[in-house]
């Protein structure tokens, strides 16, 4: 079975203070599937992603990557193969320069430095900030702490990437490199995000939660124009799906430049 595949089995997960985050979600991506999870706020989409992690553990149900069970046996095994970049890129980059928090996950899994030195030139490469390896993180612009904190992702190899709002806090410059960044990647990508044109631009597929349920599951072109949809779930249908677009209306939206702006 493809270790790039992901699976939620009836997930159930209950806070402390009683409330039910989760109450049976299941879903499964394939072999390079980019799929994007959203709804309003309290829906549960980042206590998804905190178990999808193994960072809480469920009430019932199940995380699978690759057929393999995530449990606290093989943990440290599936973290090898799945990387999440999170939030707010400041939980991420906590070493003196970008190049260490880089190498920081490839020296703690045991490669010689020589190999860390590759993968840390390789990973920088690849988001297009290697002349910012020996920069202090606490330095950086929004959209390079970003683009930062994926790289530290990359630098272990992952199958699967998990990213919880990648282009939040961020200028519209910042925001379009970072999308065409993701854009790029052929990996099982799981994106959360309020970001819906971001979503449509980068997602052919999302999975909608309400109130900690699957609300619905399926193509994002269809879904995210379903006004009824959306705001029974608490959102809107994107910009990039409204009307005035739809009916050509904008006299730029046949060369592109109407889409481009409003998507950055």
């Amino acid at each position: 079975m493809s270790h790039h595949k992901l699976e939620a089995i009836d997930l159930k997960y209950t806070y402390p203070d009683g409330h039910e985050a989760i109450q049976g979600i299941s879903f499964e991506a394939v072999h390079g599937e980019a799929i994007g999870i959203i709804g309003a706020n309290g829906a549960g989409k980042s206590t998804l992603l905190l178990l999808m992690m193994g960072l809480l553990h469920p009430k019932n149900g199940s995380v699978r990557f690759g057929g393999v069970e995530l449990t606290a046996r093989t943990m440290p095994d599936i973290r090898k193969r799945v990387g999440m970049v999170f939030q707010n890129p400041d939980d991420q980059l906590f070493m003196p320069t970008v190049g260490e928090d880089v190498a920081f996950g490839p020296r703690n899994a045991g490669l010689t430095e020589l190999e860390i030195d590759q993968r840390v030139t390789t990973a920088l490469e690849r988001v297009g900030i290697l002349h910012l390896r020996d920069r202090a993180p606490f330095k950086l612009s929004g959209g390079e702490k970003h683009a930062a904190a994926i790289a530290s992702v990359l630098a272990m190899e992952p199958d699967i990437l998990v990213l919880d709002e990648p282009t939040a806090g961020l200028d519209p410059r910042a925001r379009r490199r970072v999308m065409k960044l993701l854009a790029g990647f052929t990996h099982t990508r799981l994106i959360t995000s309020h970001d819906l044109d971001m979503i449509l631009d980068l997602c052919p597929r999302v999975v909608i939660l309400k109130e900690g349920k699957v609300a619905a599951d399926g193509l994002s072109r269809e879904l995210l124009a379903d006004p009824v949809l959306m705001a029974e779930c608490g959102m809107e249908v994107p910009a990039l799906l409204q009307p005035a677009f739809s009916a050509g209306m904008c006299r730029l939206v046949e060369c592109g430049c109407c889409r481009g702006y409003n998507s950055g």
